[in-house]
């Protein structure tokens, strides 16, 4: 299935809203259902099983944080969360909680599309293959045998250098919290040292990096974390 098949599950409480996005989806070919709160959110995600779910947060019977969190106990559905909230804080919470990206209203359809195709195109990857490869620029990994090349070279990364590479490389054009990276990296006891993160960051950038001090594949989202652009 390509992801212009894709069924796309869309919760929302405003009807303007929900069918301005219902509609520019349609246009883009996808197959699309609706729901107007938590409750028949989790219930249309559980029957409908679609490839994506598009998320308001304030919901008339809930938050959609907590529908985020009550997903991810069963399901790794990408989740792209649109809400009016456009504070550091609200954007944080959602993401940590579960959340793939965040899109602040208002929003054209353009880039509504665009954040929708991001996680459709990675859909469903499955363990690496041997000899599988992720390519990007002048670099390469190779992620059977845990290498790095750029220009043909071997680039030597440290073993946390090399598993943030590839934590950031499995999940392309998707925002990850300092939180987020942190945990997969580091794992649950090191949550909050984010001194960590940018330093090892920093390392990467100047071994992957045209020019580590515009970086155009590792890029921070300020305040947030980072993104991997490949």
């Amino acid at each position: 299935m390509n992801a212009q098949a894709a069924r796309i599950l869309v919760v929302e409480d405003e009807g303007e809203i929900r069918r301005f996005v219902r509609l520019a989806l349609q246009r883009d070919g996808f197959e699309v259902f609706e729901a107007d709160g938590v409750g028949r959110g989790l219930i249309e995600a559980a029957s409908r099983r679609p490839e994506l779910l598009v998320l308001d947060l304030g919901l008339p019977d809930g938050d959609g944080v907590d529908l985020v969190r009550q997903l991810r106990t069963w399901s790794a559905l990408p989740i792209l969360v649109l809400s009016a909230r456009a504070d550091e804080r609200d954007k944080v919470e959602a993401l940590d909680a579960g959340a793939d990206d965040y899109l602040v209203k208002p929003f054209g359809a353009g880039e509504l599309l665009a954040r929708v195709r991001a996680p459709l195109r990675r859909r469903a990857p499955g363990p690496p293959a041997e000899g599988a490869r992720i390519e990007f620029g002048a670099v390469a990994i190779d992620l059977a045998r845990r290498t790095v090349e750029r220009d043909g070279e071997r680039v030597h990364l440290t073993p946390i250098e090399y598993r943030l590479l590839a934590h950031l490389a499995g999940h392309p054009n998707c925002v990850l919290t300092h939180r987020q990276l942190l945990q997969a990296v580091w794992g649950p006891n090191h949550a909050g040292d984010t001194h960590y993160l940018r330093v090892y960051m920093g390392q990467l950038r100047r071994k992957i990096e045209a020019d580590p001090a515009q970086p155009v594949h590792l890029v921070t989202e300020t305040g947030i974390g980072y993104r991997f652009m490949p």
